[in-house]
Order: structure tokens, then sequence, then C-alpha cells
């Protein structure tokens, strides 16, 4: 019976943890939707990225093709509305796990990196900052993923005023810490994409930079959380740039 009890514990896991994966796939430029799969790099699969050290956590990685060769223009101090689903399709109908299930808990982060051609398949040795993060609120004890769930899978992310004009990848991160008391561990999941922005307007701006991967490691702050336990969260690497 033990070995029974176990084995169904093992597929309950399991199935909330495919229930847990969502993808970025879409995006708004103040207010305005880009279309779905238009100007971002949209993964095939829902399967998390568990490797910190890998380069598929800089966008991802086996991407719906063709890729788009779209590169959305975002003002500077504009907002950019990342939208998240359950699936690579986008939203398809009612789904209680869209755009992610709610028992899920984490953090979710945005970056930029200057790039000279957004569409431009290489993305190592870029040099990111990161301009948005939404951990635990203290107060009302809501992660970002709880957010992300109640805004149907919408997170806005305002495009600092002073970053210079330019072409940029913007990647978004939802973390999911379900199980990440220790690193490494079968439950750290990153489900992140990158979308595609040439900035127009702006200043001079030039920020700290981190590299992926290399900006988290196993002993980062916000790599390992007890969801059930800890009152405060550090999320995973540098401070958000703002002007």
């Amino acid at each position: 019976m033990k070995a029974s009890f176990l084995s169904l514990a093992s597929l309950v896991l399991a199935i909330s943890s495919v229930n847990a994966r969502t993808v970025f796939s879409a995006f708004a430029v103040n207010g305005v939707e880009e279309g779905h799969g238009v100007a971002v790099r949209v993964p095939s699969t829902n399967n998390p990225i568990k490797d910190i050290t890998s380069n598929d956590i800089i966008c991802n990685t086996n991407f719906i093709q063709p890729v788009s060769t779209v590169v959305a223009s975002v003002p500077a101090g504009g907002v950019a509305a990342a939208e998240f689903h359950h699936t690579p399709a986008g939203y398809v109908g009612p789904d209680p796990s869209d755009p992610l299930d709610p028992t899920e808990k984490g953090p979710v982060l945005a970056y930029l990196a200057a790039i000279p051609d957004a569409t431009q398949a290489e993305v190592t040795g870029l040099k990111w900052f990161k301009i948005f993060e939404e951990g635990l609120n203290p107060t009302t004890h809501q992660w970002g993923s709880d957010l992300l769930f109640i805004n149907e899978g919408y997170v806005n992310i305002t495009i600092p005023s002073c970053v210079q004009a330019g072409q940029y990848l913007l990647r978004v991160e939802s973390i999911s810490l379900a199980s990440a008391t220790s690193y490494p561990g079968a439950e750290f999941y990153v489900r992140m994409s990158c979308a595609q922005l040439e900035v127009t307007g702006g200043g001079n701006a030039k920020p700290a930079t981190v590299s992926f991967p290399g900006a988290y490691t196993p002993t980062s702050p916000g790599i390992t959380a007890n969801i059930y336990g800890d009152t405060t969260y550090t999320c995973p690497g540098p401070a958000v740039f703002t002007c």
C-alpha cells in the first residue's frame, strides 16, 4: 500500500507540473496587440528549462517555425505587455490552468538586451539588464505568478524612458518554485521567451548588465525557496534598473 501511495503521489505531482507550464507567446505595445507569435520567439512546447547553466535559458529553444521576422516598435517609456498562456498555441478556450496552474507559485521577471539585429538567431554573449520583477508581496502574500493568473496571462512591463534607442530582445520569464527547496532539483522550472523590439526615443543610459547563462547560480538568492513556509523572497538576478 505504501508503494502504491508513493506512486499515486508521484503521478499527482507530475500532472501538477504539466499543468503549471506556461508560455510567453504574444505581447502588446501600449495596449495594442501585436498578434499571436508576432515578434516573439515562441517555443514549440511548454516544457520547462531546468538547467540554469544551459544556453536554453537565454530565450528558450525549439521555436515554432518560421520564427517571426517582425521587430515591434516600442517607445522608450512605453508599456510592453507580455502574454502567457498554458500552451504555445496561446488562448484556445476555457482552461482552469490557463495561463498557468494557480496553485503554482513563483516570480515573474523581465530583462532587456541590446542586439545588432533583433531577428538574428545567435543570442549568446548578449548583455542583459533587468527592468521588471514581481516576487512575493509580504503584505498580500501574492506571488508574481498569482498576478499573472489574475491578469489572465498579461504582465505589463514599462520600457525605461532613458534607455538608448535601438534594437533589443525582451526576455520575460515565469519561474515555478513548487519544489525548489534545493538545487539541483526536479521542480525548478523556468519558462521564458524573447520578444524582438525596436526602442524609439529614449536617452543615453548605460545600465549595468549580466549574462545568461551566468546571472543565476545554484547558490543565488531566489533559486531555492520554500513557497509553503517562506514569508519573504528575493528574486534571482540583479536589481531592477531604473532611470
